[in-house]
């Protein structure tokens, strides 16, 4: 008997996105002790693996989107799987299993209109073994998440500068700013990754750091051409490393003293306000 087609042509129309955000929502936020009861929970039988064939086919909702979240739970935990950084506690070979069982849950769940509901079931059962209940709805972002939230919904006007005179004068703006006080914001932004670090919210800053560097890196919405190579990206790659670095401070800022916080934020919120961005 074929699979039913479902056609799902945006993530907000999606009939199991309770399920799907759920997911999404908690990549940022699993903890070692999480890692490691779904490393232990994964297993490769013959139905988890069929399950999954039929959960990434190009027939199932969203597949590229369920590619692209593979693609962004690599990047997150990319320090855990080289096992290289002093502060890391687990063997790479369990945090790459737990991603596996992670992988089969963004599958599951974004596949679940078109598989079996055992299919479903093998697929999301470590995840449901760590997590029986639904999580939040989108990643912590901390008590400023809303001044989060506003630096990161910048990114994509300043991506279509070339078409917009205020972003281009934003944009230029915020590259003077980037070479003032080098040495000082680096020391900085390490103060603010080592909180990072001691209150478990480094993957939350590779969250950070990935969504604002895809806000900056996409095609202008008018002409549908990413930024041009050369010194422009130079510039670029300094005013993505401002406002990112801005971000994170913000993510920490409950935990860093507030004059390493003003060294990261103020180069940015001096010409952006921090309340919260309208979203088109």
């Amino acid at each position: 008997m074929g699979r039913r087609a479902v056609v799902v042509e945006r993530l907000e129309d999606h009939p199991n996105l309770g399920e799907v955000l759920g997911v999404l929502a908690q990549l940022a936020h699993i903890t070692d002790d999480e890692l490691v009861r779904l490393s232990g929970a994964w297993t490769n039988t013959v139905a988890v693996a069929s399950a999954r064939d039929a959960a990434l086919s190009p027939d199932s909702p969203l597949v590229c989107e369920v590619l692209a979240a593979f693609d962004a739970l690599g990047a997150l935990y990319a320090e855990d799987l080289a096992g290289e950084a002093s502060y890391l506690v687990l063997a790479p070979d369990t945090v790459s299993t737990a991603l596996k069982a992670v992988r089969d849950a963004i599958a599951g769940a974004y596949a679940k209109p078109v598989l079996t509901r055992s299919e479903h079931a093998a697929l999301l059962a470590p995840w449901r073994a760590v997590y029986p209940r639904p999580t939040v709805d989108e990643p912590d972002l901390g008590p400023q998440a809303e001044q989060v939230k506003a630096l990161l919904s910048l990114m994509p006007v300043l991506a279509g500068r070339c078409h917009d005179v205020s972003g281009q004068a934003l944009f230029d703006a915020l590259v003077d700013r980037s070479f003032a006080a080098e040495s000082e914001r680096a020391e900085a932004l390490e103060a603010a990754f080592q909180a990072a670090v001691l209150t478990s919210r480094r993957r939350v800053w590779a969250l950070v750091r990935r969504s604002g560097a895809e806000g900056l890196s996409r095609p202008c919405g008018t002409c549908r051409r990413p930024t041009a190579p050369g010194a422009v990206d130079r510039e670029a790659q300094r005013v993505m490393a401002l406002c990112l670095d801005a971000a994170c401070a913000l993510l920490v800022a409950d935990t860093l003293p507030d004059a390493t916080t003003a060294v990261l934020t103020t180069p940015v919120t001096e010409l952006v306000p921090l309340q919260r961005r309208p979203e088109d």
